[in-house]
């Protein structure tokens, strides 16, 4: 692992039953990088992602976290270590209030301290006029933001992305791009899975495609859309 990576995946494999969903997987991610996971549906990044945060175990291979093995650790050791997720379909505590969401986040995540920035952190995701509300009661594109809003309030080093755009419109676009530069301003490292092309090519500076478990290609966006097996990949 390089001096400045702040995690590494080392030929890591994960199979279901006779499916292998994630297979000799190796990559780095620097501090301070925001790397984007794309691939075709069912290509294994939510899987990866799942490798990373400890809801899965790795059949082999290793997950180094700031040089720490967290191969074989659980979820909340590691985010209590520094790394959080979001969700493609958003986990809230429903009968809770928006900002008390947060307040859980806070209290059982990374943070040292109190939690005094979390109204900081409702302004950066525009939930600050419904931390009043009750999470359940928020629209899709607000849950989207909620899951964000939590992932941040456990003052993570490293967040996972999982699909954050999903189900906004073209218009709400380049406020989700805004907010993500914002969080990378934070001093976050982020790993970013979406399809939506618009966010992943503005967003990141480099991505990682997948294809049925396997890294087939790694470069700049640029680099990325020009490759000839992400093509076939995608179109056939």
């Amino acid at each position: 692992m390089t001096e400045t990576a702040v995690l590494s995946l080392d030929r890591v494999t994960k199979s279901f039953g006779g499916l292998v969903a994630v297979k000799d997987m190796t990559f780095e991610v620097q501090a301070g990088e925001v790397v984007g996971l794309m691939g075709p549906n069912g290509a294994g990044k939510t899987t990866l992602l799942n490798l990373i945060a400890g809801v899965y175990r790795p059949d082999s291979g290793r997950v180094l976290f700031q040089e720490k093995d967290i191969t074989r650790c659980a979820p909340h050791k590691i985010c209590h270590l520094g790394i959080a997720r979001t969700y493609q379909i958003p986990q809230p505590f429903t009968h809770l209030l928006v900002r008390d969401n947060l307040r859980v986040a806070a209290t059982y995540g990374c943070r040292k301290g109190d939690a005094s920035d979390l109204d900081e952190i409702l302004d950066l995701v525009d939930l600050s006029k419904q931390k009043g509300t009750m999470a359940g009661d928020l629209a899709t594109v607000s849950l989207k933001r909620l899951e964000l809003a939590r992932a941040l309030a456990s003052n993570p080093t490293l967040i996972l992305l999982d699909e954050i755009a999903a189900g906004s419109t073209e218009a709400e676009l380049p406020r989700i791009l805004d907010i993500t530069r914002q969080v990378r301003k934070m001093g976050k490292t982020i790993i970013l899975v979406e399809h939506v092309m618009k966010v992943m090519v503005e967003a990141v500076d480099r991505i990682i495609v997948i294809d049925k478990g396997e890294k087939i290609a790694e470069g700049t966006p640029g680099e990325v859309m020009k490759d000839e097996k992400v093509m076939a990949a995608y179109f056939g």
